[in-house]
């Protein structure tokens, strides 16, 4: 699992390492994740009570460290709905399998083995004239978790072909380049579209109103957050350094 860097940008151009000014261009990054061998980077809270530096939102770390686990290897629904219960508010995500059939069912198994519970929405990268770009998620709090899937070779899916657009609201796996999709999850918050030549395959879509709630997740710390430490400090380190995060209390599928 990894940070993000501008391996892309609009232009088509390669930013061969890690950049943090990627926040200061006018054309975004492409959401992506931190090389596994590398161990350092580049509005308001809702009422719902704070969790702990070491709260990770999951008791049995047993399946979620284990991505050859047959339990993460479930195959989702053709359809389902995930209710989001988050610091910021409620949202649903709907996913249609068939646009990214690979996709969906990593994100259906790390769902149901509560991966995403207690995971920070870590960055909130700015789009152009003055909008947002993505707001990225799917580290875990637990840092002996993220090792477990950095050195596991079960841990990367291959690519799904994109059958759906980077559209507003969609829901897509950020990667480290081909065939590297782990567990970081990004929501487009305007119409991405030039994501889809580079490979970024969309599983599902926000829905309803459940934009409004993404749109109030607070984005005070930009892209500021250190994928690397977050990586080997999890939760904690966010806590500390970034202690207004938004966070994910529960993901679970509903009927």
């Amino acid at each position: 699992m990894t940070r993000w860097m501008p391996i892309w940008i609009m232009a088509g151009a390669l930013c061969a390492s890690g950049c943090n000014k990627a926040a200061e261009t006018t054309t975004p990054s492409a959401p992506a994740e931190l090389a596994a061998t590398t161990s350092t980077g580049g509005e308001s809270i809702a009422s719902a009570p704070p969790m702990s530096a070491t709260t990770t939102g999951s008791d049995d770390l047993s399946v979620v460290s284990n991505p050859a686990d047959e339990r993460m290897k479930q195959t989702a629904p053709a359809a389902f709905d995930v209710l989001f219960h988050t610091s910021a508010g409620d949202f649903t995500v709907h996913v249609t399998r068939e646009w990214a059939p690979l996709g969906a069912d990593r994100f259906y198994s790390l769902v149901m083995n509560k991966f995403y519970d207690g995971n920070r929405f870590f960055r909130v990268a700015p789009g152009q004239s003055g909008g947002r770009f993505v707001v990225q998620w799917g580290i875990h709090g637990e840092p002996s978790v993220n090792t477990a899937w950095q050195s596991s070779p079960q841990a990367k899916i291959d690519d799904d072909p994109v059958r759906q657009s980077n559209t507003a609201g969609s829901v897509t796996f950020a990667t480290s380049g081909p065939n590297s999709r782990t567990t970081q999850l990004f929501i487009n918050y305007a119409d991405n579209s030039f994501l889809d030549g580079m490979g970024f395959s969309a599983f599902g879509e926000v829905s309803g109103d459940g934009m409004q709630t993404v749109a109030a997740i607070n984005g005070e710390y930009g892209e500021s957050p250190d994928q690397g430490r977050v990586q080997f400090e999890g939760n904690a380190y966010l806590n500390e350094k970034f202690p207004n995060l938004d966070y994910i209390i529960t993901a679970t599928v509903v009927q």
